[in-house]
């Protein structure tokens, strides 16, 4: 038996990318044959897949797990082979509300709108439903999904343990010195992932807590408006030097920053999983986070959960995180052991069991 994927972007480092391919893993090492199919494919993954538009196999013995996070012309494509009648099958990745984007980036919040449109008019063509948190799943059943169940985001927790770029490392240890508390936040420039709260925390606790401070803000510009008005509020909060916009970071590079950072603070507002907690989970660095979206659920505990995202209580909660005593500790053994519960060989057999289920019924 054959179990497909199809994803609109098939990009490296990236979290749905990186999910696709794991997936294709743990699929094959089960017994099925497993092919991915994209409508946009980065050259560095061009041995990987293949354009959608040559899939041209018909017939029994196939389902077709659509990977989805955003428009595509693979919603009516698939449909289509649905209404052929060929297996269809969904895993739900979270689409950010059109709202967060209409002030920054229309053509973006157009995108998301349509996203939301295709994930209703696929509903009563897909078999089975996948949503990486409880979260989404209540998403996918207020679209009108029938048959739907939960399984994580495929990650492979090994690779955050290879090690960082000595040179940055060495770099960053160096500019460490005398310095205060590092605050790190990685996740793209987006309106929904709130930095610019994180930047207004961060000037409070420069101000009343840690003159020293520091912020690095790793991510992806792709919403260039935000991104540039980020910047001006930093320098309106006379913030100066003390925060550092990265993008385009290296891997080996990212985790020379995971190594020095003190705390990951997250005020995102709608996040479907949220990688980077995971990531920070396991690399023992204390999260301080807003209880929105599928925070709380990826978190589970394992962190400082904040209900409002108010500067000082912002500022409070990451001083608790960074004194260093029986609290941070606990915060750093709590985090460690939740990440154990997305260890990859227990999520690729949920997957996989979950799958079987349906396309062996």
């Amino acid at each position: 038996m054959q179990v497909d994927q199809y994803v609109p972007g098939f990009a490296p480092n990236d979290a749905i990318g990186n999910h696709t391919l794991l997936v294709r893993r743990a699929l094959r090492d089960a017994g099925y044959d497993s092919d991915i199919w994209a409508e946009e494919i980065h050259p560095s993954l061009a041995s990987q897949a293949r354009s959608f538009r040559d899939d041209t196999a018909r017939g029994d013995g196939r389902a077709l797990l659509y990977q989805c996070s955003t428009n595509s012309e693979l919603a009516s494509w698939l449909g289509d082979r649905a209404d052929a009648g060929e297996r269809l099958l969904a895993q739900y990745h979270n689409i950010t509300p059109a709202t967060y984007f209409e002030r920054w980036d229309r053509p973006a919040a157009r995108a998301m709108g349509e996203a939301r449109r295709q994930l209703a008019l696929l509903a009563p063509k897909v078999e089975l439903a996948l949503a990486v948190s409880s979260f989404n799943r209540d998403e996918l059943v207020a679209a009108g999904y029938r048959r739907t169940a939960v399984t994580p985001l495929l990650v492979d927790l090994d690779e955050y343990h290879r090690p960082p770029n000595p040179k940055t490392l060495y770099r960053l240890l160096r500019h460490r010195r005398g310095q205060g508390a590092q605050w790190l936040f990685v996740g793209r420039f987006s309106p929904n992932k709130c930095q610019h709260d994180v930047i207004g925390a961060f000037a409070a606790f420069r101000r009343l807590v840690d003159p020293k401070a520091r912020l690095t803000l790793v991510g992806g510009t792709g919403h260039a408006r935000y991104y540039w008005a980020l910047r001006r509020l930093a320098h309106q909060l006379e913030l100066g030097d003390s925060v550092e916009f990265l993008e385009g970071l290296a891997e080996d590079d990212l985790l020379a920053y995971w190594a020095v950072a003190d705390v990951f603070v997250c005020l995102s507002e709608h996040e479907g999983f949220c990688v980077p907690l995971l990531e920070a989970m396991e690399l023992g660095v204390p999260v301080v986070a807003y209880g929105a979206a599928a925070i709380p659920e990826t978190l589970a505990g394992a962190g400082i959960l904040l209900d409002n995202k108010e500067p000082l209580a912002v500022a409070r909660a990451v001083a608790t995180a960074c004194q260093p005593g029986e609290r941070r500790q606990d915060l750093v053994r709590a985090g460690r052991q939740r990440a154990t519960h997305f260890a990859l060989a227990r999520t690729s057999a949920q997957l996989v069991a979950t799958i079987s289920a349906v396309v062996r019924s």
